[in-house]
């Protein structure tokens, strides 16, 4: 089904929509390319619609391959011999340039976008058990104990005594760690520590955030 695009409206939104891109659609010319193309009247004025002629010029080059590609030995030959003396070889090289040139600058900004995009921190929240020796174990003194070890990357969040039995209660702690920071080896190692109050501690949950 053929179509024709003749007002200047479509060729200001053609203009504006090649503005972002090379083809139509994909990263290479396409028969959605070829349709455009041939819906034009005639080629637009490079002066009023820079990115469409643009466009226009790279795919009149790329049709023009794409015939000789599909032509005759013979006549493959007799064009490779016209092709040494065309005036108009350079523009299709010129072309190539511009789109490689457009291309890499599209690929180097974002990159550097890229890079410079902060990375969302890696935490990891966690609830410990931390059990006494006895019931006598004075846990007001054994959650203070806990609370005062301070780390980078390490936040105190909500407490609770759990009863275990025989009179025992173990202190239930949640936290929020830093991935990157805090190494779970050593805040056990840091609590356990805590000897005249702590007989262990266990990771009870973790869930990252």
């Amino acid at each position: 089904m053929s179509f024709s695009l003749e007002s200047g409206l479509a060729y200001k939104i053609l203009n504006g929509f090649f503005e972002n891109v090379s083809y139509v659609k994909g990263s290479e010319a396409s028969e959605a390319d070829k349709a455009v193309f041939e819906a034009l009247p005639e080629g637009p004025a490079a002066a009023t619609y820079p990115h469409l002629a643009r466009w226009y010029k790279h795919i009149a080059a790329v049709q023009g391959l794409t015939a000789k590609a599909a032509a005759a030995p013979a006549a493959a030959a007799a064009a490779e011999e016209e092709d040494d003396i065309d005036l108009f070889g350079s523009d299709d090289e010129e072309v190539d340039e511009e789109a490689e040139k457009i291309k890499a600058a599209r690929i180097a900004e974002y990159n550097a976008k890229k890079a410079n995009k902060p990375k969302p921190l890696a935490k990891t929240t966690v609830t410990l058990d931390v059990k006494p020796w006895d019931d006598e174990t004075d846990m007001e003194e054994l959650t203070k104990g806990v609370r005062a070890i301070t780390m980078d990357g390490l936040l105190w969040g909500g407490s609770q005594l759990v009863a275990i039995g025989f009179g025992i209660k173990k202190l239930q702690i949640n936290c929020v760690v830093e991935d990157d920071k805090v190494s779970m080896d050593d805040l056990t190692e840091q609590i356990e520590a805590l000897e005249d109050y702590v007989q262990s501690i266990d990771v009870a949950a973790m869930q990252k955030i």
